[in-house]
């Protein structure tokens, strides 16, 4: 009697932390596996969706988006937008973060930089992508300070463009994300003990050898992780370019997201846009276990 109760016991301790679990379960499995089986089954479907009994398709939707260009071409700014985004907003945050945390500015002027520089975060990507449009249309701000300057003969068209609306784009992007970067290795910085510091002016070394040898490689957990999920979250990047650009003109500015979603609500080829999708989901997965091995590898 004593050893069924004793395993009985050990059961219900076994058992209790799935049940306590078991909600959170439950909405991830509705609100994210769901539709990700939804979607994959959909890209093996003829006609998904618009139809009630939808024939089997194979691999046939891959091989449509794989024979499009326009998929490669939004593909090949996809990766253009999200690594000019990443390594720009480590630049630029790695450069704010020095300055925020160095004892050379005066304390009053760093806490009012620290609120300017944080700005773009208070900021929705509508608003940020309103923002720049009004920033950069063809009387805006930016084209009249150029032809002051002389750096420009004549007013660009930023947005409506092909040689110039990915780069615009991109340098919206830039300017909305560097904060991450800047929050976080400001906080990687006030880690660092200035033991370190100090022995390196005893040897001698100069500004750029203690960056080179000291800031930087105790700030490389933090790099290489913030990197990581700021790439993910660049590449799905779509209120943005949505607004600004709608994936233009003549698809210069069209990359996964915006693809996806002309397939799907523009095209109404949801069969081919869950393709697309799926597409989007492995190499999002792909750098997650990436980013995921690199954490236990730490």
């Amino acid at each position: 009697m004593a050893r069924q109760k004793r395993s009985h016991h050990r059961l219900k301790r076994a058992v209790a932390p799935y049940l306590y679990l078991s909600p959170s379960l439950l909405i991830i499995g509705l609100l994210m596996l769901l539709p990700m089986v939804t979607v994959i089954s959909y890209s093996f479907q003829n006609s998904a969706v618009l139809r009630r009994d939808p024939s089997f398709a194979g691999l046939k939707h891959y091989q449509a988006i794989f024979a499009d260009p326009v998929f490669w071409a939004s593909l090949w700014h996809t990766l253009y937008f999200t690594c000019m985004s990443v390594v720009f907003h480590m630049t630029i945050g790695m450069i704010f973060a020095l300055m925020l945390n160095s004892d050379r500015i005066n304390p009053t002027l760093r806490n009012i930089l620290r609120v300017l520089y944080i700005l773009p975060w208070l900021f929705t990507a509508v608003i940020i992508a309103v923002i720049w449009r009004l920033l950069l249309e063809p009387n805006g701000v930016v084209n009249s300070i150029l032809m002051q300057l002389g750096i420009i003969g004549s007013k660009i068209e930023w947005f409506s463009s092909p040689e110039t609306a990915l780069h615009a784009v991109t340098f919206a992007n830039i300017w909305a994300g560097y904060p991450l970067f800047m929050v976080s290795l400001l906080a990687g910085l006030q880690g660092i003990p200035k033991d370190f510091y100090e022995a390196a002016d005893i040897d001698g070394a100069k500004a750029y050898q203690k960056l080179i040898f000291i800031t930087i490689p105790q700030l490389m957990p933090i790099i290489i992780s913030i990197s990581l999920l700021d790439f993910i979250w660049t590449m799905q990047v779509f209120p943005l370019i949505w607004i600004t650009t709608g994936g233009g003109p003549i698809y210069s500015t069209e990359v996964l997201s915006t693809y996806t979603y002309k397939l799907a609500f523009s095209s109404y080829n949801l069969s081919q846009a869950a393709a697309s999708a799926v597409v989007i989901l492995l190499i999002s997965l792909g750098l997650t276990l990436f980013y995921i091995r690199y954490q236990k590898a730490r």
